[in-house]
């Protein structure tokens, strides 16, 4: 039987696989998520011996199942090659007293390539199954990893189009430039006056317009999104939670059945999210330790099952976190109120107009999966030293947030299990807030920064940063963020 997603706000609204990846995001404004999971055989004895590819294509065979499996095969071999500097794709290194699941060996350093390197093969195979010819045109809204690895991976891709917006002043210096010196003769990156809530939100109203809508349908032209409300994103990153179980089994770090904890870099939400799929379909995990820097709502909803975004906005060391509206929570949210898209339609109003809302908590067992606490810069930067003091391992500031809660958690809990930290991005993308945390004196020149920080690391510094500020820059329009429909019109000839 054909898995069905279903919208989280209308629930006569649903879509096989291929179409949600297709739409990107329901026309009601709803995040397309399976009721109901798949059965999994998971013997993690046989998959300990599987390559990252093998245990992706079981996976992915069993969330996007009206894919045929040599589609799967396909999609898989050209998005997990040689553009990642590992055979492993998604090393575990074990640290004193932590694991870290290291996700930034793609082609962008960062965790985002484990997903948007398969995206545009799976959408341009779903364009195929569904008979569509439009143009598909992703728009994109980025903290600053999104938006590179979306472009690289649809860079020149026959038949599509993408845009990618970005809080100018938002993301570092490295994050900005490896999106405005991108080639490609189909991407735009446009910086907006904003914060990645307002690029967000921008975003999600002109998926929401049904006029557009119709003058693009007239031009042959569809929207769809790269960005992890997306299912087409979301489901290829449940893949390493899997495949990072399997990993510790076979280094004999743990038992057959053994729970662990993932503490998760979190800012809009499908990281972890794609954890909790994991748990769903049979990956043994005690906690799910929810990590945030001072932009700590999660944290809050989490303690309190209130969401409350009406509070200050705050710029950090972490940027890729610097979220006020989590748009993945939706997708926990309508499985905590038992599958009701009645009732998160409602909540999801609730947010919109009065920027808070209460959960009515249907399913208590999910929310007791979760742990949150959030680190603040000091703590951050604290950590990155005492993780390099410890173990000549260098942290990148969100997978430091990540670590740094989860020792909080640790010493709060008296938890003994064992645990793996996200490592979501390469410390290279934020050499000036590494540089600094190890020697702490004061470094402004990202790439001054990146070579003290390969002495101190002794890490081969990645193509996608050596050079990077030599590269010539082919975008640089700042734009307000009230004007980001009338570009996108513009550029499309509408």
């Amino acid at each position: 039987m054909t898995l069905i997603y279903q919208s989280t706000r209308d629930a006569k609204n649903t879509a096989t696989a291929s179409q949600a990846i297709l739409k990107g995001l329901a026309t009601d404004g709803g995040l397309y998520t399976p009721t109901v999971f798949p059965e999994i055989s998971l013997d993690f004895n046989q998959l300990k011996d599987l390559s990252y590819q093998d245990i992706a294509k079981k996976i992915l065979s069993a969330f996007l199942d009206d894919f045929t499996p040599e589609e799967i095969a396909y999609c898989v071999s050209n998005a997990y090659d040689d553009k990642f500097d590992t055979e492993l794709i998604a090393p575990i290194v074990k640290l004193n007293g932590q694991y870290h699941l290291e996700l930034f060996h793609g082609s962008t350093i960062a965790f985002k390539d484990m997903a948007l390197s398969i995206l545009p093969y799976l959408m341009t195979t779903a364009a195929k199954k569904q008979g569509v010819d439009n143009k598909i045109v992703i728009l994109t809204a980025t903290s600053g990893d999104t938006g590179k690895a979306a472009m690289a991976g649809f860079a020149d891709v026959p038949g599509t189009e993408i845009f990618v917006f970005y809080p100018k002043n938002g993301v570092s210096r490295i994050q900005e430039l490896q999106m405005v010196t991108q080639e490609g003769e189909n991407t735009h990156v446009l910086a907006i006056d904003g914060n990645f809530d307002d690029a967000q939100t921008s975003v999600k109203n002109m998926f929401n317009d049904e006029e557009l809508r119709d003058l693009l349908l007239e031009k042959g032209i569809q929207f769809s999104s790269a960005n992890s409300m997306n299912i087409g994103r979301l489901v290829p990153q449940i893949v390493y939670y899997v495949y990072a179980y399997a990993q510790l089994l076979k280094q004999g770090e743990i038992d057959n059945g053994e729970l662990i904890n993932f503490s998760v870099p979190t800012g809009n939400f499908g990281n972890i999210l794609a954890a909790f799929y994991a748990s769903k379909i049979g990956v043994p995990i005690g906690k799910l330790i929810c990590a945030s820097n001072e932009n700590n709502v999660l944290t809050d909803f989490f303690n309190t099952a209130t969401y409350d975004k009406n509070r200050p906005f705050k710029v950090t060391t972490s940027p890729s976190m610097d979220i006020l509206v989590s748009s993945n929570l939706e997708r926990l949210v309508f499985h905590l109120v038992g599958n009701d898209a009645t009732k998160t339609r409602e909540l999801m109003a609730q947010l919109a107009n009065e920027g808070s809302y209460q959960l009515p908590v249907k399913e208590a067992s999910i929310l007791n999966l979760f742990a949150a606490g959030f680190a603040n810069q000091e703590q951050t930067s604290q950590d990155i030293a005492r993780v390099y003091l410890e173990n000549h391992y260098v942290e990148d500031p969100h997978t430091a947030v990540a670590s740094s809660v989860y020792k909080d958690y640790q010493e709060k809990t008296k938890d003994t299990t064992k645990t793996v930290v996200v490592s979501t991005a390469s410390p290279y993308k934020f050499p000036t807030v590494v540089v600094k945390a190890l020697e702490r004196t004061s470094i402004t020149d990202d790439f001054e920064a990146v070579k003290k920080l390969k002495k101190l690391s002794q890490i081969v510094i990645p193509k996608a940063v050596d050079g990077i500020e030599k590269a010539p820059i082919r975008h640089q329009t700042t734009i307000a963020t009230k004007d980001m429909k009338e570009t996108v019109e513009r550029y499309l000839g509408l």
